[in-house]
């Protein structure tokens, strides 16, 4: 009978040594339902970055060391700060502890981009901090529980709100949308463009009908006369494809074999989600614009991350031509002509923009360290709380801000948020070599609360590569380039403010 009793304890108190209490959830469950939905979710989808993984046992071996190789309108108004972002992505719960890994180098983080993320290990463990042992175990329960599960690489789609009707991010056309096209039509129509007014007027956004001119125009590929742009124009494709009769069929040599294997491996994984890039026409295009690049580039020749700068120049220039749904439109049903023209301009605007940040890919990526190190100086000042919780868990800027600054923040950013983003780039004097510095410091600065909610190395490190900007639209673009202002207008005339 006392055996009975015993086996009969054991089996239904929960209150059993080594046994975590069941802890029943008080009030509103409507986070853990959508938690559960999203499983339900990720169950029945499959994520577009693991295509063929599990047929390429190169995605999952260890990387070898030997292979590593755009003002406001008033200049006086401080814009507001951007609103918090409420954050229902999480994580899923450390497997156990581990040694924590060395901060990576610039070289590692690029070669690592396409296969891991900096700080992971086989592209899903990140290793924590062994001072996280000193947690209460209390507390990483209760942190457990909130957070179920961070997907590595989350789905972003293309439209995510009626007002977001197109890849280019163009809203409904409303009556001050109208009187804003009408000033666009006017200055583009001029004899003589006045660029600076054209610069002044794209800060806040472009209208969709406009963009691809306005771009050609500030990005310096197009004269400001009216009179020469059909000569320059018809001179620079004619110069791009005299390129690709003069160098393309030296792809398969030994000399530059390497780097056209690199290139052909890369596009397929240029936003897999949009089924634009997955198009063989729309991949060759793109396998020759970065080659051509490469080739009269031997600085630095291709490096990761360049393949993706192409696509905001092709997706602006297709919009000339497509009305609506671009991001499912066959280009090869176009006039042969046209895609020749789309694909010249996108070339020679990609390299414009190149042409000012070259040395983030030179050897050593010297521009894009600089940069990482300017960002952090930057959050130490304008957020110290921030600052010192990276410290406090061993965060280095570089396991997450390289990407930042190699991709442009394209990877954490839908299309058509980078497409708005880059309408004030262009309308910045250096905005893809200076004022980017200033997003990127608003970029972190925004996701404030969610950062020091973390409590170990992992969560950081995972929110930090994984924001949640799925739903972003040109609002939540509009108030990050607002406090990216305010921060260019207090810092940039005084980069000795911000340096201890």
């Amino acid at each position: 009978m006392a055996t009975d009793n015993i086996i009969h304890f054991w089996r239904k108190n929960a209150k059993v040594p080594g046994r975590f209490p069941k802890d029943t959830p008080k009030g509103n469950n409507l986070k853990s339902k959508k938690a559960s939905s999203f499983h339900e979710f990720a169950r029945s989808t499959n994520d577009a970055w693991d295509i063929d993984d599990e047929n390429d046992e190169d995605f999952l071996a260890p990387i070898h060391p030997s292979s590593l190789p755009p003002t406001l309108h008033s200049t006086h108004q401080v814009p507001p700060l951007p609103l918090q972002q409420p954050s229902d992505t999480t994580r899923e719960p450390d497997t156990g502890p581990a040694d924590r890994p060395a901060p990576p180098t610039a070289e590692g983080c690029l070669q690592q981009e396409e296969d891991t993320d900096c700080g992971q290990i086989n592209g899903r463990v990140v290793v924590k901090s062994s001072s996280e042992a000193l947690l209460n175990t209390n507390t990483v329960r209760s942190t457990l529980q909130k957070q179920q599960s961070l997907p590595v690489r989350p789905i972003i789609p293309l439209v995510a709100r009626i007002s977001d009707q197109n890849s280019s991010g163009a809203p409904i056309m409303t009556v001050r949308d109208k009187s804003r096209l009408d000033k666009f039509k006017y200055l583009l129509s001029c004899p003589n463009t006045d660029l600076e007014e054209l610069r002044k007027h794209s800060w806040s956004g472009i209208p969709r009908e406009v963009r691809p001119i306005t771009w050609r125009l500030l990005s310096g590929y197009l004269p400001a006369n009216m009179e020469r742009r059909d000569l320059v124009l018809k001179r620079k494709r004619d110069e791009y494809f005299g390129f690709i009769e003069q160098y393309y069929h030296s792809r398969t040599d030994e000399t530059y074999k390497d780097t056209y294997r690199q290139i052909h491996i890369d596009i397929p994984r240029t936003n897999p989600l949009i089924p634009l890039f997955q198009q063989p026409a729309v991949q060759e295009v793109f396998e020759r614009i970065l080659f051509i690049w490469a080739i009269r580039h031997p600085a630095s020749g291709y490096v990761q991350g360049i393949n993706d700068l192409v696509t905001p120049f092709f997706v602006v220039f297709l919009s000339e031509f497509v009305e609506e749904d671009v991001e499912n439109f066959d280009v090869a049903s176009l006039p042969l002509d046209t895609q020749r023209n789309i694909e010249a301009d996108s070339f020679w605007c990609m390299t414009k923009l190149l042409d000012g940040i070259q040395d983030n890919y030179t050897f050593a990526q010297p521009g894009i360290q600089n940069n990482v190190k300017a960002l952090e100086e930057l959050v130490s000042r304008i957020d110290e709380d921030i600052h010192n919780y990276f410290k406090r868990y061993e965060v280095e800027y570089l396991q997450f801000a390289f990407r930042w600054m190699n991709n442009l923040l394209m990877r954490e950013l839908p299309l058509r948020c980078t497409i708005r983003l880059w309408d004030t780039y262009q309308a910045e004097q250096e905005g893809f070599s200076h004022f980017h510095l200033y997003v990127c410091a608003a970029f972190l600065i925004e996701w404030r609360k969610e950062i020091l909610s973390m409590v170990d190395f992992q969560g950081l490190l995972m929110l930090l590569q994984n924001l949640p900007t799925i739903h972003w639209g040109n609002e939540e673009v509009g108030l990050l380039l607002a406090e990216a202002y305010r921060l260019k207008y207090m810092f940039a005339d005084a980069p000795n403010h911000y340096k201890r």
